[in-house]
C-alpha cells in the first residue's frame, strides 16, 4: 500500500524508522532520511537533496515536531548533515515540555521510534516504469518524531540507559507536580 501525506500543494512529508538512539537524558540521533531507498509512497532521495536546504536553513532552524503537528513542538535539532548513508539528525526534546517528556519515555520504551520529513521537493525526476519519484533537491521544512514511518528499510533501534532516563522523566513530572 503506498501512502504519503501531504499538506497542500507545498508540503509532502515522508516518514523513515531511523536508527533512533537514545543518548540518555533528552538528546537521541538517527536517519531522517536514507538515500537510494524508495519509500512506501515510491519517493527514493538522492546523496546531495538536501544541500542547498541545509544551507539556507540549518539544524536550528529547521523544526523538531511531533507527528508532524506544527502546534507539537517537542525541541530542537542540533545537528542536520548529509553523510554516505543519508541525512544524519541529532536532537534533544524540551524537557519542559509535556509532550517531549512523553516522546523521550516512548523513545526510551522503543514504543516511538520513527523519524520524518516535512519538505517541498524542489527538483524531482519520475520513473513511469518502477512507479517512483527521484528527489533530486529538497527544502526542508521539518523533522518529526512519529509512529508510523514510510520507509521500512532500517531497523529502529533505541538504546542507551533507559532506566537513567526514566528515572530522570519522573524526576522532571515530580517537579511539575510541586
Amino acid at each position: 500500500m503506498k501512502t504519503i501525506t501531504r499538506a497542500g500543494a507545498l508540503l509532502a512529508r515522508t516518514t523513515t524508522p531511523a536508527l533512533l538512539e537514545a543518548l540518555g537524558r533528552t538528546e537521541f540521533e538517527g536517519y531522517a532520511s536514507l538515500f537510494h531507498v524508495a519509500d512506501g509512497a515510491g519517493d527514493i532521495v538522492a546523496p546531495g537533496a538536501f544541500t542547498r536546504s541545509l544551507v539556507r536553513r540549518p539544524a536550528p532552524n529547521v523544526r523538531m515536531l511531533h507527528q508532524h503537528f506544527a502546534h507539537e513542538p517537542i525541541g530542537v535539532w542540533t545537528t542536520i548533515k548529509e553523510d554516505a548513508r543519508g541525512l544524519y539528525v541529532r536532537g534533544r526534546l524540551n524537557a519542559d515540555v509535556q509532550r517531549a517528556r512523553e516522546v523521550a519515555a516512548l523513545i526510551a520504551q522503543g514504543a516511538l521510534d520513527g523519524l520524518s520529513i516535512g519538505f517541498r521537493a524542489v527538483r524531482a525526476r519520475r520513473d513511469a516504469a518502477r512507479n517512483t519519484r527521484t528527489l533530486l533537491e529538497i527544502e526542508l521544512w521539518e523533522i518529526s518524531v512519529v509512529t508510523f514511518p514510510l520507509l521500512a528499510a532500517s531497523t529502529v533501534t533505541a538504546i542507551g540507559t533507559k532506566h537513567d532516563l526514566a528515572a530522570q522523566l519522573r524526576t522532571a513530572g515530580a517537579a511539575f507536580r510541586a
